[in-house]
């Protein structure tokens, strides 16, 4: 199958299910048995039916669900997320205000899980029921099993309170002065302005949360490949490789590691879209000013439109993510070539 029509079909499946995810995520949150008006409005402010039904004419409240969820296609397709109630602001400034910090912090994160991940799985694959391969399993399972706010809290403990190894909460030192914005991620922006201490102090500061993230997201990782390296290795194509006299280093990359690479893949596709949608607790315990702080506090004042935007941006995030696994299955797998 030529690559653009794979790529299109696809693409014609995602319409389907955003649209479908725009109902749920529209009728999760009015189905919540709270009121926006009590989370918003003063008492004082309550006890006046006026700026009660003026409150409900604003945000479209004292329409029917079914007024509201048209209201809310209608802009959708205009590119109007619409407005938060909490902070006033269009719901797409403030998705493009916190939404470079999480992806830096997940970009990090996701790099420190692939490599702790691959590396961990392909030890423990290669050398089965030995110490090495209990040691990588170990650390697979304290990353899977041990929560992230319990790492993240004893992180910082030793880290940086005890040790002194790594910065604190916070994307700078309360000293440091922000790099000019280019693309809100401190890190890329400090080195296009030139900042070379802007850009150590703010990758001091990611150390500790991409860390916290990466082992978790690494015992994930590290399991799958193991599974999936086993599994290749007893096939009979890698026997007749050793016995042809290639090396062994040859057999486990360049065959091996190879064709196992479908499961992983598709597994750090996944887990990259998870931390895009706001590690919530991760960021929290580190002061990280990203969209899963973001959707938390909008979460508690009952902000639906900034909630039912968030809730779409998270959709649209895996189904891009799922879109680009799918593309690189027909790179990784020739069968997906020749259907």
């Amino acid at each position: 199958m030529p690559l653009h029509l794979y790529i299109l079909r696809r693409v014609v499946f995602v319409i389907p299910v955003l649209l479908g995810i725009t109902l749920m995520a529209f009728l999760i949150a009015n189905a919540v048995p709270a009121d926006p008006i009590n989370a918003n409005l003063s008492q004082r402010a309550m006890s006046d039916p006026e700026i009660v039904a003026a409150f409900r004419r604003e945000w479209g409240l004292d329409k029917t669900l079914p007024e509201q969820y048209v209201t809310y296609i209608a802009n959708l397709l205009q590119g109007n997320l619409g407005r938060s109630i909490k902070s006033r602001q269009l719901i797409s400034d403030d998705i493009a205000r916190f939404m470079p910090a999480t992806i830096e912090l997940a970009t990090y994160g996701i790099l420190v899980g692939v490599t702790l991940g691959i590396t961990t799985g392909m030890i423990s694959a290669i050398w089965r029921n030995t110490w090495m391969d209990a040691t990588a399993r170990t650390i697979s399972l304290i990353g899977v099993s041990v929560p992230v706010f319990v790492l993240a809290l004893i992180g910082l403990y030793v880290l940086h309170v005890k040790l002194g190894l790594t910065a604190g909460p916070g994307r700078l030192d309360f000293t440091m002065t922000p790099p000019p914005t280019v693309t809100g991620m401190y890190t890329i922006d400090a080195l296009l302005a030139g900042q070379w201490n802007v850009f150590t102090n703010a990758l001091s500061h990611l150390v500790l949360p991409s860390l916290v993230l990466g082992l978790f997201i690494a015992g994930i990782i590290s399991r799958v490949t193991r599974s999936s390296m086993l599994e290749v290795l007893g096939m009979d194509y890698l026997r007749t490789a050793r016995a042809k006299g290639l090396a062994e280093r040859t057999v486990v990359i360049r065959h091996a590691f190879r064709n196992a690479t479908i499961p992983i893949v598709t597994v750090i596709g996944l887990s990259y879209g998870s931390l895009l949608s706001g590690a919530v607790l991760t960021e929290s315990i580190f002061a990280w000013p990203g969209i899963g702080r973001y959707m938390y506090r909008a979460s508690t004042s009952q902000d639906f439109p900034a909630i039912m935007g968030v809730s779409l941006l998270f959709a649209f995030i895996f189904v891009m993510v799922n879109l680009v696994v799918d593309i690189l299955y027909y790179f990784l797998d020739p069968r997906i070539r020749q259907s």
